[in-house]
């Protein structure tokens, strides 16, 4: 089984790719959709242009395709891309969006190949637990929610941050995976990875209620 993988660089999308490989089928490549806007209904924006070294570290190819970031376009620019690829099916790190399942589901079914969601579903508390305790560095790059300050750009979610949001999930309501895109994350290291990501430069915006931690210069390094 040959599948592409939908690619963020941040957890759920990550997660997926070393889940599916758990299953012993073969991702390729990845494909990362880079939004021209940063509030696209479909495709995480906050550190897209990361993809690149990501998926060096992770050794597996990368497809990219620019997006408008309008709703039905981003699923034709979707469908062009899978189109174009020789697989068996699409992974994505859809964990309880319906918007998103359903329209990656309809793509699929255009095509012919199989829509698998891995995470669909999962308890979000312990996804997260699982994801740290399986090794991986994530940082939370962007926040858009109420409950949410700048100290959370940049950090790292260890298990103490994962009782912080849920707390807010019990204070604020927030998805406390971020589905509903409270908050966004990069991957810099973990099981699937051959190096690490390393930030040079980074810079911190905020903006009354909501931020972003923008890395502008990487490297890869050896683990």
């Amino acid at each position: 089984m040959r599948v592409a993988a939908l690619f963020s660089g941040g957890k759920d999308s990550v997660f997926s790719v070393y889940i599916t490989q758990q299953y012993g089928w073969e991702v390729s490549p990845l494909v990362s959709l880079l939004p021209k806007k940063p509030d696209s209904w479909m495709f995480h924006s906050v550190n897209i242009h990361q993809t690149g070294l990501l998926a060096q570290a992770i050794n597996i190819p990368l497809v990219t395709r620019d997006t408008s970031a309008e709703k039905e376009t981003e699923l034709e620019d979707l469908t062009e891309v899978l189109q174009s690829l020789e697989i068996d099916g699409v992974v994505s790190g859809a964990i309880a969006s319906e918007y998103q399942r359903t329209r990656i589901e309809r793509v699929c079914d255009r095509l012919g190949i199989k829509s698998f969601t891995p995470l669909w579903h999962k308890n979000q508390e312990l996804l997260l637990r699982d994801q740290i305790n399986a090794g991986f560095h994530i940082i939370i790059v962007g926040v858009f929610a109420e409950g949410f300050d700048e100290t959370w750009l940049g950090r790292t979610i260890d298990r103490a941050a994962i009782d912080e949001l849920v707390h807010l999930h019990e204070k604020h309501g927030i998805n406390i995976a971020g589905e509903g895109g409270e908050y966004e994350t990069l991957v810099l290291s973990g099981p699937v990875f051959s190096k690490k990501l390393v930030i040079d430069e980074s810079i911190k915006q905020w903006n009354r209620d909501s931020g972003t931690f923008q890395v502008k210069t990487a490297h890869l390094q050896d683990v």
